[in-house]
């Protein structure tokens, strides 16, 4: 039987736990930043050879097969599957958000591929993959599922949701049942959690930030240290963004962050750590005023980012009350 694993990058590992003939990690994120266009996201699954087509496919990230070698090289995933006879597609995605994100975009793609389809079986992983080692992941037993037609629409609603260019959609699936794709609830929740306070302005892991600052943890390898901000949303480059975005606005709520990271090339990724390892970071007296309520660090600083498919601007800002788990449309 040729089997095939589908997984986030937190499930890189098991590329190493010989579970399946491949592993094909998918590499996206979706939790930061503008989201990747239909046409990018398809042609990173189909290997298009077109200007403007992603740099990096899905084939990229595999490597040379015992059973089928490479032929998997810039070819389309369905094609692949179905030429070489794959009889049975695992997916892998774990609670953390980025991940289930990327599973109801994937089962939201494949619902079109009817014969790869019936091949699926959800995996239902209950623990983070990335602190699973290859030898944890070898043995560990997961319970599996078939995909029925009802698992496809629930992914393709909650994609659509997620995509909408506001988030009252994904905030009306808060109150559905999700049946086997339950985890996808939890991660919204904490996906709208980063969206900024009605009372502070600062989303979730902002506001554990400036609080662990206030405690004394001022450099920045206490801050992005795995667990230490107990969410669970961002990667540490996409916390740098955030601690960027508190320090060199026009009213900082964090001094002492390296002047230099807001001229390096966002690329540069050596001289960005070395900047942050630079800092020495506590609060100014704004960022007090903030943490503690008194302030609302967006009527003082601008705004302009993403949040799935909603454009956030000073003028046009959602929020999400944390203590009564509404959502907040703009003023």
């Amino acid at each position: 039987m040729k089997r095939v694993i589908l997984t986030s990058s937190s499930g890189v590992g098991l590329i190493h736990a010989n579970r399946a003939d491949m592993v094909v990690p998918l590499i996206f994120r979706f939790v930061s930043g503008m989201l990747p266009t239909s046409h990018h996201l398809d042609a990173y699954l189909e290997g298009g050879s077109f200007r403007g087509d992603p740099a990096v496919m899905w084939f990229d990230l595999v490597g040379r097969s015992s059973q089928i070698g490479l032929a998997h090289k810039n070819v389309g995933l369905v094609w692949f599957c179905k030429t070489y006879g794959v009889d049975l597609i695992e997916l892998w995605f774990d609670p953390e958000p980025n991940s289930q994100l990327q599973l109801i975009w994937i089962l939201d793609y494949l619902r079109s591929h009817p014969i790869v389809a019936e091949r699926l079986k959800l995996c239902l992983v209950d623990f983070d993959l990335r602190d699973a080692d290859a030898a944890e992941l070898r043995q560990r037993s997961v319970r599996e599922c078939d995909v029925a037609e009802s698992d496809f629409e629930i992914a393709s609603l909650a994609w659509e949701a997620y995509r909408a260019p506001t988030p009252e959609l994904c905030f009306g699936l808060l109150g559905r049942d999700l049946g086997k794709l339950s985890s996808v609830k939890p991660a919204m929740q904490d996906l709208l959690a980063e969206l900024p306070s009605p009372t502070t302005g600062l989303a979730a892991t902002e506001a554990r930030l400036l609080e662990l600052i206030a405690r004394g943890c001022s450099r920045t390898d206490e801050l992005f240290r795995p667990g230490a901000l107990r969410t669970r949303v961002f990667d540490q480059w996409e916390l740098g963004a955030l601690l960027e975005g508190l320090a060199f606005g026009p009213a900082p709520a964090v001094a002492g962050l390296d002047g230099k990271l807001a001229t390096l090339d966002p690329d540069n990724a050596r001289g960005r750590n070395a900047a942050f390892r630079r800092s020495r970071l506590s609060l100014t007296e704004f960022g007090k005023a903030v943490l503690e309520g008194r302030e609302d660090f967006r009527c003082h600083n601008p705004v302009r980012r993403w949040w799935g498919g909603t454009l956030l601007t000073n003028e046009r800002l959602w929020r999400w009350d944390a203590q009564s788990r509404a959502l907040v449309a703009p003023a």
